[in-house]
């Protein structure tokens, strides 16, 4: 079962501004400690546009991560993918000649910087052999990231019915790329391509805002509206944002600006225990010992709106009693902080502060009679 304490006396609170935006979805979160700043219909599947490109990218650098391909290699440009992504197609394209032999350092630019359809469709066809055969690549790596609302039917984000996407999976896909394949990131900021007789700038808007932001991906169709997902580093604190079903292009900049704006603006860290220090303790079934101590990895710092006189709600869950033998960094639970006005959601793992061996038989069968005469109640 799982067992909840209070905890008191923190000394914490929340104050800022209520805020709103005029994105039909929002996610915004402070990359580090994957606390959610604001959060407005995220879990709700929608079409995601390019922003779904993401994706196929996350299996292009798993594939040169693994050495299957490498990024001098060149991949054939087939009629499909001329016609379908390509300059005859009318959509984002890099305007790859047909039957022409393009880089993976080539089409990975003419993703993240051009957004070309084209680029997508030749570097699956170069690595499954068919676009479909990717997809479905593509399928079983989101449920390998925990992608659990996504559902792809390609690899450019065109109107496909069920192709879905949530803002909640965007921005999970967005930092699990960056910290991935950090070899691989600098792509998202490149400023510029060269390809043949053309020069594509960047599509992200935000990247000269001056903002600290170095990636990732916009996203439009009629059906979707626009959309972002962008990830800024200012100050060493990195928050990502993700804002969907725009009417405009200036919306999608204005509105992301402005939730990074009022994220650096309102809120800041606060350290509730240092490294080792002791945060509660959890019962220990079967052990020398009754409980064992709960601590952080590290410094616990959460993250909460500035303020004069700052409070919140705390709480520890795990799945208790715990069974002996317990080693010294099993993860056994987590501590949630919650800011009180702005509902800021701060869980932060906990882990077993030292090792609890077995205890004799004796022992144990005292332990059952205590959890059947007290629930294990504290």
């Amino acid at each position: 079962m799982a067992a909840y304490f209070a905890l008191t006396g923190l000394g914490l609170a929340a104050s800022a501004a209520e805020f709103a935006t005029d994105a039909k979805h929002a996610m915004l979160v402070e990359a580090d400690t994957g606390i959610v700043l604001f959060e407005k219909d995220a879990d709700t599947k929608m079409k995601p546009a390019s922003m779904s490109k993401l994706m196929t990218l996350a299996v292009v650098f798993r594939e040169l991560k693994a050495g299957r391909i490498k990024l001098d290699q060149e991949f054939k440009v087939s009629e499909h993918a001329w016609r379908t992504g390509g300059a005859p197609s009318g959509t984002s394209a890099m305007f790859a000649p047909i039957h022409s032999n393009v880089t993976v350092d080539q089409l990975i630019k003419g993703i993240t910087v051009q957004s070309g359809n084209d680029a997508c469709l030749i570097l699956a066809e170069g690595i499954a052999g068919s676009e479909e055969k990717f997809v479905a690549m593509m399928n079983e790596y989101a449920k390998e990231i925990g992608l659990t609302n996504s559902h792809f039917e390609n690899t450019t984000g065109l109107p496909a019915e069920g192709h879905v996407m949530t803002a909640r999976d965007i921005a999970t896909l967005a930092e699990y790329l960056r910290t991935k394949y950090p070899e691989y990131y600098h792509y998202f900021s490149e400023p510029t391509f060269e390809y043949t007789r053309y020069t594509f700038r960047n599509r992200n808007p935000l990247l000269d805002e001056g903002l600290g932001v170095d990636g990732l991906k916009t996203g439009y169709t009629r059906d979707a509206g626009y959309g972002i997902v962008a990830s800024a580093d200012r100050k060493g604190r990195r928050i990502n944002v993700v804002v969907a079903g725009l009417a405009s292009k200036n919306d999608r900049e204005a509105e992301a600006k402005k939730l990074l704006q009022w994220a650096y603006k309102h809120f800041k860290r606060y350290r509730l225990f240092d490294e080792g220090e002791k945060v509660s303790r959890a019962l220990v079934w079967g052990g020398e010992k009754h409980y064992v101590p709960l601590v952080g990895k590290g410094d616990i710092d959460v993250l909460l709106p500035i303020s004069n006189d700052p409070q919140v709600t705390a709480s520890i869950a795990y799945q208790g009693p715990v069974k002996a033998p317990v080693k010294k960094g099993d993860h056994l639970g987590y501590l949630r902080v919650e800011g009180v006005e702005l509902k800021t959601k701060n869980e932060i793992p906990l882990y077993a502060g030292e090792d609890i061996a077995p205890s004799g038989f004796a022992w144990r069968g005292l332990d059952s009679l205590f959890v059947l005469a007290f629930g294990w109640a504290l």
